[in-house]
C-alpha cells in the first residue's frame, strides 16, 4: 500500500472511532436522572422531598430555574446557562427575545402554531404527524435535557386520540420539571415510570377542557411534586384547590414569576398559583 493511501485509511478510521466515540458521549448525556430514579421503584410514589436523592452535579444545587408564567399553558423558562424555553407554544408570545425552545400540543390552537419564528432553533411537536407512531424527544440544548411522555387526548366525537398529547420533562440544575400539557385522561402506573420524579410540575385548572378537578387532583397527589404550578384557566382554579387537604400548602403569588433551585424547593408541597392565575 502506497504511503498516502495508508494515511488516507488510517485518517478514516479516526475520523470513524470519533464518531462513534462522539455518539457514544450522547447518548450517555441523554439519561434521565429523574426517570432512572422512578424505573428503580416501580409502582411507587416519587417525591421530590422524599426517597433517593437526585444525581446531580455538586454544582447544580444552588443553581437557580425562574419560571415565568405567561398565560394560559405557557411559561417561559430560563436556566441557568442561559437556555429559554417556552411551553405550549401558540405564537402569540412574543418576547423581545424569541425563546430558544419552544414545546406544544395540538389539542387545540391555543396550544401550538405551525408558522414559528426563524429565530427558534428548536419547535417541539408534542404529537407525530405519522399515524401510529409516538413523538419522542431527547435532547440536549445547553444545560438541559428535554424529554417527553405521550399521553391520549380525547379526538372527533370524544374518541381517544392515541398519543396526541406530551407530558414534557426538562432536566436542568438538578431540578426534574413537568409540564402535563393538555392532559384528558388519568395517568397510569406505565406512565408514572416513564416520568419519573418531579419536582416543580404545571398543570392544567380547567374544571373539564382536560380533566375534571378531582381527576386532576389525583395526579397531582400521586406526582407529589414539591412546586405546583396551576395554568390554563383561572376559573375553575378554587374548585381545583379544594381537593387538597393540610398535606399541602397553598400560595397566591405577588407576581407572575418564581424562582427555584434544589435548595429551596418547599419541604411540603406546595400549590403556587401565580399572578395570572388568580
Amino acid at each position: 500500500m502506497k504511503p498516502r493511501f495508508l494515511v488516507f485509511a488510517i485518517a478514516c478510521v479516526m475520523v470513524l472511532v470519533a464518531v462513534e466515540v462522539a455518539a457514544a458521549q450522547e447518548e450517555r448525556r441523554n439519561v434521565s436522572q429523574c426517570q432512572a430514579i422512578a424505573q428503580s421503584i416501580p409502582q411507587a410514589t416519587f417525591a421530590s422531598f422524599t426517597g433517593p436523592a437526585p444525581v446531580i452535579d455538586a454544582g447544580a444545587t444552588n443553581q437557580s430555574v425562574t419560571l415565568t408564567y405567561i398565560g394560559h399553558s405557557t411559561f417561559l423558562i430560563e436556566t441557568p446557562g442561559g437556555v429559554t424555553i417556552a411551553t405550549d407554544y401558540s405564537g402569540w408570545y412574543s418576547p423581545t427575545q424569541a425563546p430558544m425552545v419552544v414545546t406544544m400540543n395540538r389539542a387545540h390552537s391555543s396550544h401550538y402554531t405551525l408558522v414559528t419564528d426563524p429565530a427558534i432553533k428548536y419547535v417541539l411537536h408534542g404529537w407525530s404527524d405519522v399515524p401510529g407512531e409516538k413523538a419522542k424527544i431527547n435532547l440536549v440544548v445547553g444545560d438541559t435535557y428535554i424529554r417527553n411522555v405521550t399521553t391520549d387526548i380525547r379526538g372527533g366525537f370524544g374518541a381517544p386520540q392515541q398519543d396526541g398529547n406530551s407530558i414534557f420533562i426538562f432536566e436542568v440544575a438538578g431540578l426534574c420539571i413537568g409540564h402535563l400539557g393538555h392532559l384528558h385522561y388519568e395517568l397510569t402506573e406505565t406512565h408514572y415510570t416513564e416520568i419519573g420524579r418531579l419536582d416543580v410540575v404545571m398543570v392544567p385548572v380547567d374544571g373539564g377542557l382536560t380533566m375534571g378537578s378531582d381527576s386532576m387532583s389525583r395526579v397531582i397527589k400521586r406526582l407529589r411534586a414539591s412546586l405546583i404550578l396551576p395554568m390554563h384557566q383561572p376559573r375553575p382554579l378554587q374548585s381545583f384547590l379544594s381537593m387538597f387537604g393540610p398535606d399541602f400548602d397553598i400560595s397566591y403569588a405577588p407576581t407572575n414569576t418564581i424562582s427555584v433551585s434544589l435548595l429551596t424547593l418547599p419541604k411540603k408541597p406546595l400549590i403556587y398559583v401565580a399572578k395570572g392565575m388568580q
